[in-house]
Order: C-alpha cells, then sequence, then structure tokens
C-alpha cells in the first residue's frame, strides 16, 4: 500500500467521523503529562467519546470535503473529541477536564453539523444533563394544561353550585 493510499484512507476515516458525530470538539493538547493524558481518554471513554489526535492537514482535507470551515482552527497541535450519541458530552467531559487541570484549550467544535467557535462549545457545556431539560420541556408543557383544566373546569363547578343551591331551596320551599 502506497503512502498516498494510506493518507486517502485515513482522510475517509476522519470525513466519516466527522459525519457521524452529533459533536465534536477541537482542542489544543499542548501542556498534558502523560498521566494526565490517560486520564483525560478515560474520561471521555467513559462518557461515550471518541478522542483523537490526528494531523491538521488530514482533517482539514476531511472538514472541506464535508463543508465545514475549520481551517481556522486547525494550527498547531489539535486533537478531536468525537460524541457519537449525545452531543454535550464531549464539550461537558473536556469543560469539567479544564476546570479540575487547567490545562487544554477548546479551540473550536462542530454540533449537528454546523462549526462553532470556543465559546460556542463553552456554552453547550454549561447546558444542564439531557434529563433536566426534558423535564423542564414536559413541565412547560404540563402548566398550561394543568391551567386548561381549572378554566374548563370553573364552569362546570358554577353549574353544580347552582344546582346545589337550586336543589337547597327548593328543599326549603317544600318544607316551608
Amino acid at each position: 500500500m502506497g503512502v498516498r493510499q494510506e493518507k486517502e484512507e485515513m482522510v475517509s476515516s476522519i470525513r466519516e467521523k466527522l459525519a457521524r458525530s452529533r459533536s465534536v470538539v477541537l482542542i489544543d493538547y499542548r501542556g498534558l503529562t502523560v498521566a494526565q493524558a490517560t486520564r483525560l481518554r478515560r474520561r471521555l471513554r467513559e462518557a461515550g467519546v471518541e478522542y483523537r489526535v490526528l494531523k491538521n492537514t488530514m482533517v482539514r482535507l476531511a472538514a472541506k470535503e464535508l463543508g465545514l470551515a475549520l481551517e481556522n482552527y486547525l494550527e498547531g497541535p489539535t486533537a478531536l473529541a468525537f460524541g457519537y450519541k449525545d452531543p454535550v458530552a464531549p464539550a461537558k467531559a473536556l469543560a469539567d477536564f479544564i476546570k479540575e487541570f487547567k490545562i487544554l484549550e477548546i479551540k473550536a467544535g462542530v454540533v449537528e453539523g454546523q462549526v462553532v467557535d470556543a465559546a460556542g462549545v463553552k456554552a453547550l457545556a454549561d447546558l444542564p444533563p439531557r434529563e433536566i431539560l426534558l423535564g423542564k420541556v414536559l413541565s412547560g408543557i404540563q402548566a398550561p394544561l394543568v391551567g386548561l383544566v381549572s378554566v374548563l373546569g370553573g364552569p362546570m363547578r358554577g353549574l353544580v353550585y347552582a344546582v346545589e343551591a337550586l336543589r337547597k331551596e327548593k328543599e326549603v320551599s317544600a318544607q316551608a
């Protein structure tokens, strides 16, 4: 197998990972010790995130094929964290690692096919967990429904009170 063919296969592999990922975070990994890199890889793996150090030129070619404008972020050492299931997982795991060790720099990311800058990735990391977001959405849906039931129940209560008052009035008039 020639060098050119190996490079083409590498670009194809990266393109497939970028296309399949719900989110990707690009980081500058300078300053990591071997122990820290091992710890980072373990945390990312536990979060369901694939972590790869890839050549910028290969990532640039793969991104270009997908129409992703990442060329401005592919300077210096770059590692990519691919999130295939949860789009928030790579950003959260990396943000937690950065808070703890004060190492790494988020360069940019790709979320659902859209390139975002470092601030966008940090905002993604600050989102509450999926379960809490779903709970908020459900409570938001439930509140108007409870109000609607109360509003619809109001006339019925009024009717029940009116019928009860008539019954009592007839009862009193029948006894007199």
